[in-house]
């Protein structure tokens, strides 16, 4: 008996707590995007995953995710549109790379509830290496956006350098 009432008030516990991250403290503040999330879909975090490792292998055509809509806004407060520039920036920008190893810290899936999309957020770290030898290393996080065919809209990303 003292089992079954230690499960169902751990239970009741994690579905409250659940409840209050969707809704958020009332009053503090007023999420200017989405405050209702659930998890998303894990075949979208396949395609990020693959993306990066396209990235790192400069191999940027072996997928087609991109919507042709696609609108990438970087850490630098650059603005980029349509799948065919975005496709030519990266490619120059990567080809003047010699070497790029990615480590993927975490991913989530995730949809938001009231507006009915679904995104996946990746964070880790990027080192690159020019090709002069010379190496940098940035850590990131993205969110990327998919739209209703399952090809990636929107991308948002952060950077920071903590290291190695």
């Amino acid at each position: 008996m003292k089992r079954f009432l230690l499960i169902t008030l751990t239970l009741t516990g994690i579905m409250l707590g659940t409840e209050c991250l969707a809704q958020g403290q009332p009053g503090l503040y007023e999420a200017t995007y989405s405050s209702n999330f659930k998890m998303g879909k894990a075949a979208h975090a396949a395609k990020i995953l693959e993306i990066w490792k396209d990235w790192d292998d400069n191999q940027l055509d072996r997928h087609d995710y991109f919507a042709d809509t696609l609108t990438m806004m970087f850490a630098d407060g650059a603005i980029m549109k349509g799948k065919k520039e975005n496709l030519e920036a990266a490619k120059k920008y990567r080809g003047g790379l010699s070497k790029v190893v990615s480590t993927v810290h975490a991913w989530l899936p995730i949809s938001s509830v009231d507006r009915n999309e679904d995104m996946v957020c990746i964070w880790g770290q990027e080192l690159n290496t020019m090709a002069d030898g010379k190496e940098e290393t940035r850590d990131l996080h993205e969110v990327w956006w998919f739209n209703k065919d399952g090809k990636v809209s929107m991308v948002r990303q952060w950077t920071a350098k903590f290291g190695k």
